[in-house]
């Protein structure tokens, strides 16, 4: 006979499955869409204010640059599905999702817009809301981190 607790863990497994499931093809999806010339356009605001992307943007051009964190989404959001086959690499890939959220968390900060004019500082605008929705990517990126890692242990 099972026990509650048995139900719970199969709920939590079931939970972390679907959470690296939804993490994986949202990474991926974006990503792919970082090779469309609307995404290069919608994307502007945000890597010409920040410090460090605008430096990329000058260098690379747009499109070049969309294009590089295009790859890099792919990558992260093909090696954090990748856990049943390879849960070290699958880490490293969440790991890396971790350093992407944080990054583009920080635009909130830096893209112009990001907050509703005159409203004071907690009042995002619709661009700001886009992309606090990170903070819950952010949180899955270290849960799914955490368990691949916990899968890679030797037993």
């Amino acid at each position: 006979m099972r026990t509650r607790h048995a139900s719970a863990d199969d709920l939590g497994s079931v939970g972390y499955a679907f959470l690296r499931s939804a993490l994986a093809t949202n990474i991926l999806w974006i990503g792919a869409l970082k090779f469309k010339q609307y995404e290069v356009e919608n994307d502007e605001p945000l890597v010409t204010s920040s410090p460090l992307f605008s430096r990329f943007r000058e260098k690379l051009g747009a499109q070049k640059l969309n294009r590089l964190i295009g790859v890099t989404e792919i990558a992260l959001g093909s090696l954090i599905a990748a856990r049943p086959l390879a849960p070290r690499a699958s880490a490293i890939g969440s790991f890396g999702a971790v350093g992407m959220f944080l990054t583009t968390l920080s635009f909130l900060a830096t893209t112009p817009g990001a907050r509703q004019e005159g409203q004071g500082m907690l009042s995002l605008s619709q661009l700001g809301q886009f992309l606090l929705k990170d903070t819950v990517l952010l949180g899955a990126a270290l849960l799914t981190a955490a368990e691949s890692l916990r899968a890679a242990r030797p037993r």
